[in-house]
Formats: structure tokens, C-alpha cells, sequence
């Protein structure tokens, strides 16, 4: 019988691809929620960035706009080449410089630094940026520099000028009292006229007080007759070059004349100091970033696991593992685009921000260039390539799902992997811990160690979150019973997300554990330098920028409280050549009832006529008590020869040798005038706090600082309070990120647990039961993340303190502990929504789903 044939047709169904974009668009729109915290991290770090780059920028623009509008009528400046050759610049040399045809006018500048106080009592402006400078009146009366709005130029040494923002932030008027601080001395004037100028000391936030000629000679020159320096103006015709070549003949040795230009290149010293700072802001930007690459690797982790049974059911049809792969991606790109376009908005607030907590001008801030390329391209580079690189390696394992594995939602680590992934990071680690070693002794090498070991415990996290929750596992099923036992289980079910979560918290809290630790440490150095050199009842010193007056001491002495006063005026002894020691000058007096100092031998009774020594450096010298010491007093030209008429020990701030103030020269010009550090002040018995108020009433001056033992203290260490607020606000986005971290694995965690959610409930565990699960759970993820970056952060600056010779090493346990309650706090916070949503799924629908 002849076989029948086969009519049944094979048929195949190709796989057509549906368009990637549409698809990966209805997938955003299907699980919106769980890419939200993903977009959030990167959000935060494209912004800082944007930020960053944005307030990079507008610094740069306001430094060239009030170096180039600054002094428009300059255009050649003259100065010494050093302080030694400051008298050179007289009176002779600027009518030689104004006879020049290629110079339209030339103009001698007297400045130094004067302060402005307040109606209130309080200094007005940027402190480093407050001058003094001389009014040169032309044929009208009017100083073309300094453009009178009100009033008119000061005349005698009791009369000054301001410019007209000092005058209203001052609170004062035209033709009232003002007062300033010059030399050290509070002083009352009369303000007799407001004027406008260019200045970039202006645009820095400063103040401008402008004395006749004669006052400001008296104050702020050099030398007798001599100028800071001289600036000209070029002839109609005459390029600036031509003009400095002009004035480069006449010139004698020992003064240099640069152009406008040569000027304008020097102002980026502060465009400069704006790119450091920029370069700070970016590499915390970074941190933040690098947090968010976990957050956003743990999201398409969980979502891959999620939808292994869509993934395998499309390789089913036809599609390849690169469309699976690919798909996966055009994901993370479109949620890196969201991310970067939001990022970038929110950066020009950042901007804003940094601009108020950081402005390098006083004056109107440059506007933000909002479409500057740099920022606009980092923000999407930044943001796209963080998301779509976070996203490849959980990508990578979608698009591996085969066909067969239709039915299966979950594929987890096989313990090989995991053994490969401990041998890896104990080696990292190791390396990272050897190389933190060696920055003990270079702190330089601290820079590549930290990111070695951070990157080692990272990778060896999975392995510490098991022994951790293994260890935890008895005392919380004691504490909550069950659900302590169920929260512990969950967290070691995937050691590599429980790892991924932590990271998040580990590495911003051991950033900030590492700086408060260094911090910490400064401050108890300062603490211990104040108490070593404040060894007096009370002490006297200028605040940043100031300086003491000559005649504080004196008036100190006058008041009745006051036993006993010295000041302490530094200056140098050169012996010959480049020779020289560091003298302090004292009263003989007094010294001794003030400080503790001791004489080995000698007496500082002859200290009018001699100098003493230290027991150390007189060894060194080869000195002995009556030995003769040639030289010369640091501004003064005549030689002289001082016998030791004492060896003693003393305090580091009077050492290494004394002399007397009486016998110390004083210059005629401000240039060598020596400097009074600080004057110390011994109480009458039970006087103390009521001599600190007839002082402080006396000088009337808020350039001085009256300090007893406890206002030193605590000023010292203030100055680095704002450093480390600064450093915690820029560390707290990396610690935001950490946080929406754990809220995403726990608010992920919900939609995979819908069966054991349901299975839970079914047993009997009502609702508040399954939140508290969820709680514990986020708490010990948190606590976990705060234990590892709290430990990694103090031996990190543990070892930065360590390479530092004389800082003492401060652990503050104080704020660590406040770090561990932050972190519960956060992990109570974290779980509040997962909580509320397994709170509501309905148990019947929970146990019929398919997810786990």
C-alpha cells in the first residue's frame, strides 16, 4: 500500500520586534514607581554637577568683569619689585613718570587696610577686602577715580570719604560722625562726602575709605614721602605696551611696571580659587554619583528578577539576548533623560546656593549662563552614562535568562559566584588596608587608598551581611518574637542586595565620619595650642585681617583692674646674610608675672639693654650669658650688638629670644612697623570678667578681641565649625541618596513578597505585624550600612591625623553614636511607605498572585 503523504505544513513564526522605544516607554509607565527612586539619585547628582559647573562659571565671569571694569583709568601700575625697594617709589620718581609725552596723567597711591564700623558696633564688609586709600583731588576738586555722588573730599586727618554702599550698609549719613579702624586704632571721624568708583576690591564685598593725602601717607606708607605704588594713564595714541616701555627707562632698579593686560592675567589667582572650589563641589558631586550607581544597579537587579518570566517568554518567541539586553538599556537611557533634563533644572538652583554660601563678589552676581555647553552636555553625559553603566550588568543577566525558565521568577546567586566575589574583595581590601598603612607617612597616598579600600568593602559586603545578620539572628528573635526572625531571614535571602542597600549608607557616613575625625582632631590641637600660649587672665588680639595698635598696651595699663600688661610684638633679628631670628618684645617688668617663664640664667632686669635667649638656642648658637649678638632689627638699616643677659624656658609664643619694647626701633614707614600679636592683661584678685568689660569699653574698637581662657578656646575651634557644616551639606546628598536606597529595596522588596505577604496574613500575622517585619528589616539594613561607615570613616581619619606629627587623634564619640541613631531613624523612615503598601494588599489576592 503506497504510503500516504504528510499534508500537515510546518509553519514558523518569525519574532517582529516591536518598536524598542514604544516598549520601553510602556514599561516606564507600568512600574513608574519603581523607577522613581533610581531617577531621584541620579536627579541629586546631575544637579550637583550642573551646579557646580553653573557656579564655576558665573565665579569666573564676575572675577574678569570687576578685574576689567576696575580702575578704568589705569594703565600702567608701578611697584617694587620687593618690600626693600619701597621708598623708591617718591615723590621724585612720580613728577619724572608725569613728564612723560606718552603718559596723560600719572597718580601716586597710598593704601592699607582700614576698617569700617558700623552704626551697630560691627565691622562692615568683607574684611580682606577692606582698604584705605588717598584722595587726589583734581582742578575741579573732584578725584577722577573716586566719583563724589554727595559731599566733598576730605581735607584734613578728621574728615574721610566712603564709597556709597559702605555708607548705607554702615547706616550712616553724609556729614555726620563715622568711625574707623586704622592701625589698629578705633578712630572718630567725620564722614564728609559718598562717592561711586570701580574697584574690584568693591565687587569683592569690601570697603573703600578714602583720607587726604597726607592722612593716608601717615598710615599706609612704606617710608616717609613714598607710595604703595604709581599708576598712569596713556596719551591719546599710546598703546599700554608702549606706555610701560616708556616708563621702564626712567625706572630705577629694583621697580617693575606692568600693563593693563599683565594686570588682568594676575586677578586669576581668584578665578583660580574658584576652580578649586569647583573641583571640591564635583568630587562630592562624584561621591553622590558613584552612591547612586548602586541604587540604580539594585533597582534593574530586583526588576530583572521581577520580570525573568517576560524576559524568558520573549527569548521563547524569537527575540535574541541582544534585543533583551538592549531593551533593558533603552530603559535606563530613557530614565538617565528624565533624570539629567529634571537634574539640570534643579542645578541652576544649586548654582543659586553655592553662589550665597560661597560668593567671591560683594557686588551683583553674574548672571548664570543657563545654556552653557559644559554643564548642559555633563548634566546628560553624567546622567545618561551613570544610569545606562549602572544598568548594563543587571542587563546582562535579563537578557542570560533562557526560554525554558518561562515559569521562573527568581534566579539566584549561585554560591560559586559569591566565593569568587569574597576572594576578590578580600584582596581589594587588603591592598586598600596596606596602601592606608603607607599614608602614615604620605598623606598623599591617602588619596588613592580610601577609593581602594571603599571599592574592596564593597565588594566584600555580601559576605559581612551574612555573618552580621547570622549574629543578629538570636538577639532580635528574643527582642520582636517572629517577626525579628522574619525580618533577619529576609535580609540574608539576597546577601548581594542587603550589600547593595548598605553601600548606599556606608560610604557617605564614612565620608563624613573621616572629616569629623580630622576635624575633631584640629580642634583639640587648637584647644591645646590656645592653653599653652594663653597664659595670661585675658588676652587682646585683632580679629582676621586687623591688626593691634601700637598704643593698646598703654591703654590697657591705665585701667585700675589692670596688675600687670605686656604686649607682644614680633619681628626678626638678622645676624647676617639670610641669618635670621624670630624676636618677640615684651615688658621686662611684667613678663614674668604674665607667662611661665623661667630664667636658668641671668635676669630679665637687663633686658632694656641686652637680649635673652633660650636654653635650646643658645646651644645651638654657641651663646652663653654675656655673649655679644650683632645684627641688625628687620626695616632698620643700623646695625647693633645686643649682650644675653638671660637664658631661660619659656611658652612656644616667647621663644625663641626676648627683648625689651622699649629698646625695639620703630620705623618711620609702615612697611617694617613690627607687628603686636596680642597683648596678655593679669587681672587684680576677682577682677577678671570686670576688667574684660573696662577693656572692651576703653578701646571701643570691633577690630579687637578681648578673650579670657574660655573665649579663646571656643574661638578657636569656631573657625573650623563652618568648614565642617559645609562639608556635612555637601556629604548629606550622598547620605539622601543612601537613604532612598533603602526606601527603594524595602518599597521593591513589597511587590516581590506578594504571596508570602498574603501566606503571613493568612497565618494570622495582622497588618501592623507584616509593617513591623518590614521595619526591622530596613532598620538592621541601616544600622548595618552606618556600622560599616562609621568604622571605615574613623580609621580613614584616624589615618589622616596620624600623618600629622603634632595633631593629637579625637574620636568623637559623641557625634558617632548621633550617626547610629540617624541611621535608625532612617530605616524607621524607609520602611514607612513599603510598610503602609504590604499593609494593604488584600490577603485572598496576595496568596493567589504568582509573585513571591
Amino acid at each position: 500500500m503506497p504510503r500516504r503523504k504528510d499534508r500537515t505544513r510546518s509553519y514558523h513564526f518569525p519574532f517582529r520586534r516591536p518598536p524598542m522605544l514604544r516598549t520601553a516607554l510602556r514599561t516606564l509607565r507600568s512600574h513608574r514607581l519603581r523607577f522613581a527612586m533610581p531617577a531621584l539619585a541620579v536627579l541629586l547628582g546631575v544637579a550637583f554637577v550642573t551646579g557646580s559647573l553653573l557656579y564655576g562659571d558665573s565665579v569666573k565671569a564676575a572675577v574678569a568683569r570687576a578685574q576689567t571694569n576696575s580702575r578704568p583709568d589705569v594703565s600702567v601700575k608701578v611697584e617694587p619689585d620687593s618690600p626693600d625697594h619701597a621708598s623708591r617709589l617718591d615723590g621724585t620718581l612720580l613728577r619724572r613718570l608725569r613728564q612723560l609725552p606718552s603718559a596723560a596723567a600719572a597718580r601716586g597711591e597710598v593704601e592699607g587696610s582700614s576698617f569700617v564700623a558700623g552704626s551697630d558696633g560691627s565691622l562692615v564688609g568683607e574684611l580682606s577686602r577692606a582698604a584705605g586709600v588717598n584722595y587726589v583731588p583734581g582742578d575741579r576738586g573732584q578725584d577722577v577715580r573716586y566719583r563724589l555722588v554727595s559731599g566733598h573730599g576730605p581735607r584734613t586727618s578728621g574728615e574721610v570719604a566712603m564709597d556709597r554702599r559702605t555708607v548705607e550698609r554702615a547706616g550712616y549719613r553724609v556729614g555726620g560722625r563715622a568711625r574707623v579702624v586704622v592701625g589698629g586704632t578705633a578712630r572718630s571721624v567725620r564722614l564728609v562726602g559718598a562717592f561711586t568708583a570701580r574697584d574690584s576690591r568693591l565687587e569683592a564685598g569690601g570697603t573703600l575709605t578714602a583720607f587726604d593725602s597726607a592722612t593716608a601717607e601717615r598710615y599706609f606708607a612704606p617710608a616717609p614721602g613714598s607710595y604703595s605704588a604709581i599708576t598712569l594713564t596713556a596719551a591719546d595714541g599710546t598703546s599700554d605696551a608702549q606706555l610701560a616701555d616708556s616708563v621702564r627707562k626712567v625706572l630705577p632698579s629694583g621697580v617693575e611696571a606692568a600693563t593693563r593686560a599683565e594686570l588682568e592675567s594676575l586677578a586669576t589667582d581668584a578665578s583660580g580659587d574658584g576652580d578649586k572650589l569647583t573641583t571640591l563641589l564635583l568630587s562630592f558631586a562624584g561621591v553622590a554619583l558613584f552612591v547612586s550607581t548602586f541604587l540604580v544597579a539594585n533597582t534593574f537587579t530586583m526588576l530583572s528578577a521581577a520580570r525573568a518570566r517576560e524576559h524568558a517568554l520573549l527569548r521563547a518567541v524569537g527575540a535574541s539576548r541582544g534585543h533583551v539586553m538592549r531593551m533593558v538599556l533603552t530603559e535606563a537611557a530613557l530614565v538617565g533623560t528624565a533624570a539629567s533634563i529634571a537634574g539640570y533644572a534643579l542645578g541652576t538652583g544649586v548654582a543659586t546656593l553655592l553662589g550665597d554660601l560661597f560668593g567671591v563678589t560683594g557686588g551683583p552676581a553674574a548672571p548664570l549662563r543657563l545654556l552653557s555647553v559644559t554643564p548642559l552636555v555633563a548634566a546628560f553625559a553624567v546622567g545618561i552614562g551613570v544610569t545606562v553603566l549602572s544598568a548594563w550588568l543587571p542587563a546582562r543577566r535579563a537578557a542570560g535568562v533562557p526560554p525554558v525558565a518561562a515559569l521562573r521568577t527568581v534566579e539566584p546567586a549561585t554560591a560559586a559566584s559569591l566565593r569568587r566575589r569574597t576572594l576578590l574583595g578580600v584582596a581589594v581590601t587588603v591592598c586598600g588596608a596596606l596602601l592606608l598603612g603607607a599614608a602614615v607617612d604620605d598623606t598623599n597616598v591617602l588619596f588613592g587608598a580610601v577609593p581602594v579600600l571603599l571599592i574592596g568593602l564593597i565588594v566584600l559586603t555580601p559576605l559581612l551581611a551574612l555573618g552580621v545578620t547570622a549574629l543578629l539572628r538570636r538577639p532580635l528573635t528574643r527582642l520582636a518574637g517572629i517577626r525579628g526572625k522574619l525580618a533577619v531571614e529576609n535580609a540574608r535571602r539576597n546577601p548581594r542586595r542587603t550589600a547593595a542597600t548598605a553601600t548606599t549608607l556606608m560610604v557617605g557616613l564614612a565620608m563624613v565620619t573621616a572629616v569629623t575625625v580630622a576635624v575633631s582632631s584640629v580642634n583639640r590641637l587648637e584647644e591645646q595650642e590656645v592653653d599653652r600660649s594663653m597664659t595670661s587672665d585675658l588676652r587682646v588680639t585683632a580679629v582676621d585681617f586687623a591688626e593691634v595698635g601700637d598704643d593698646t598696651a598703654a591703654r590697657v595699663a591705665r585701667l585700675a583692674d589692670a596688675d600687670a600688661v605686656t604686649a607682644l610684638v614680633q619681628t626678626y633679628f638678622d645676624l647676617s646674610g639670610d641669618d635670621t631670628v624670630p624676636v618677640t618684645a615684651v615688658n621686662p617688668a611684667t613678663v614674668e608675672r604674665l607667662a611661665p617663664i623661667t630664667v636658668r640664667e641671668g635676669s630679665l632686669d637687663r633686658l632694656d639693654h641686652g637680649i635673652a635667649v633660650t636654653e635650646e638656642l643658645a646651644a645651638d648658637r654657641g651663646w652663653r650669658l654675656g655673649s655679644r649678638v650683632s645684627g641688625a632689627f628687620t626695616g632698620t638699616a643700623e646695625r647693633t650688638s645686643l649682650p644675653v643677659v638671660a637664658v631661660y624656658d619659656g611658652p612656644e609664643n616667647l621663644t625663641p629670644t626676648l627683648v625689651s619694647d622699649r629698646s625695639l626701633p620703630r620705623p618711620a614707614g609702615a612697611e617694617h612697623r613690627p607687628i603686636v600679636e596680642s597683648v596678655l592683661v593679669k587681672a587684680a584678685p576677682g577682677r577678671t570678667a570686670a576688667l574684660q568689660r573696662e577693656i572692651r569699653r576703653a578701646l571701643d574698637n570691633p577690630a579687637l578681641l578681648v578673650q579670657d581662657r574660655a573665649d579663646a578656646r571656643a574661638a578657636a575651634t569656631a573657625r573650623t565649625g563652618p568648614f565642617l557644616n559645609i562639608m556635612y551639606a555637601m556629604l548629606s546628598v550622598t547620605v539622601l541618596i543612601g537613604a532612598l536606597g533603602v526606601v527603594n529595596t524595602m518599597g521593591m522588596a513589597v511587590f516581590e513578597r506578594v504571596r508570602e505577604i498574603g501566606m503571613l496574613r493568612a497565618i494570622g500575622l495582622d497588618r501592623r505585624g507584616v509593617a513591623s517585619v518590614l521595619r526591622i528589616e530596613s532598620v538592621t539594613i541601616s544600622l548595618f550600612g552606618s556600622a560599616l561607615g562609621v568604622a571605615v570613616g574613623s580609621v580613614i581619619g584616624a589615618v589622616a591625623v596620624l600623618g600629622e606629627e603634632s595633631v593629637p587623634l579625637v574620636i568623637p564619640w559623641d557625634r558617632t553614636a548621633l550617626f547610629f541613631v540617624a541611621a535608625a531613624v532612617i530605616g524607621v523612615l524607609a520602611s514607612l511607605w513599603p510598610g503602609r503598601q504590604a499593609a494593604r494588599v488584600p490577603m485572598l489576592k496576595a496568596i493567589g498572585t504568582d509573585a513571591q
